[in-house]
């Protein structure tokens, strides 16, 4: 029974990470919006999709929370969401995808790293062979990014660490959050969340319109519309259902291995998207990270039993 439930929640964080990698694209897929204005509008539409779906139990479920899970609520939001993502699109848009999807695929060393300290955590040792198997991925990567021309600049760069800092600090503390909820799901902690973010998007509204340095027509504003709730659906809304299913599901140094998937999918999108296969260094990285992930999940199976 927990052998089936860690596969359940590997495939929900699988899932999760192929939404997750569509992210990536959206300021490829709108070049002329400000990131802060993509992340407002995203959240903004994340907010009101989680609002609608929400509204039917609202009463029940606020009556459960008291004001240190609304205060978690807000922390998490502003850190997992919010900073996130306008790290995320100015990376993107400074470097690439291929620059902040390889710092971002740290996510697995550093939450993994972090969980170990975790009580009943597995022992770090017993992750030594997952945690070199994803690193060796991740130098393939780096080494296949940095070596071509255009590999970002410096402060793509710093945007890049500044979100992998900020998604690190979001899912060690959500996944502590869903250990300790009893009276609240993990998709409906992810609406509630949703609910929270899309009332702080609220507040980039201004700073957005200001930092807006061209204007633009009633066309690409529908377009753009589309493609930010297209991203608060699938990869807000859905994806982090997914996601605090796996969180509540899995162990923290598990979890931590599972954030790969995101770094694979994005990986993939901007092959598409460049219309190319992947080299032979990428290729390497993908097979790699992939064997690390079932390393973890080995290591945690065999633990189990």
């Amino acid at each position: 029974m927990v052998v089936n439930k860690t596969w359940l929640g590997i495939g929900s964080s699988i899932v999760a990470g192929a939404f997750w990698g569509l992210v990536f694209l959206a300021p490829k897929l709108t070049p002329g919006f400000q990131p802060i204005q993509l992340s407002a509008g995203r959240y903004l539409a994340y907010g009101i999709v989680a609002a609608v779906l929400v509204a039917p139990i609202w009463r029940r479920l606020a009556g459960r929370l008291t004001w240190k899970e609304w205060r978690a609520l807000i922390w998490l939001s502003f850190t997992g969401n919010i900073i996130y993502y306008v790290f995320l699109a100015n990376a993107v848009q400074l470097g690439g995808v291929a620059m902040p999807s390889l710092v971002i695929g740290l996510l697995p060393v550093t939450v993994t790293l972090v969980g170990s300290r975790d009580k009943h955590a597995l022992a770090l040792r017993r992750l030594v062979p997952s945690l070199a198997l994803s690193a060796a991925g991740l130098i393939c990567i780096g080494w296949q990014s940095l070596s071509g021309p255009g590999h970002g600049s410096l402060a793509g760069l710093l945007c890049a660490i500044g979100s992998l800092v900020s998604w690190t600090i979001y899912a060690v503390s959500n996944s502590r959050w869903l250990a300790r909820l009893q009276s609240v799901s993990a998709h409906e902690w992810s609406l509630l969340t949703g609910v929270v973010t899309g009332v702080e998007a609220l507040m980039l509204a201004v700073p957005a319109s200001i930092a807006a340095t061209a204007s633009h027509g009633t066309s690409e504003w529908f377009y753009f519309a589309g493609v930010v709730t297209a991203v608060a659906i699938f990869c807000s809304v859905l994806g982090n259902a997914l996601w605090n299913h796996a969180s509540r599901t899995l162990p923290l140094t598990l979890v931590g291995q599972m954030i790969v998937f995101e770094t694979l999918f994005a990986s993939l999108y901007g092959f598409l998207w460049e219309q190319r296969w992947p080299t032979a260094l990428e290729s390497a990285a993908m097979v790699l990270l992939i064997a690390g992930v079932v390393s973890c999940a080995s290591a945690h199976r065999n633990n189990a039993g």
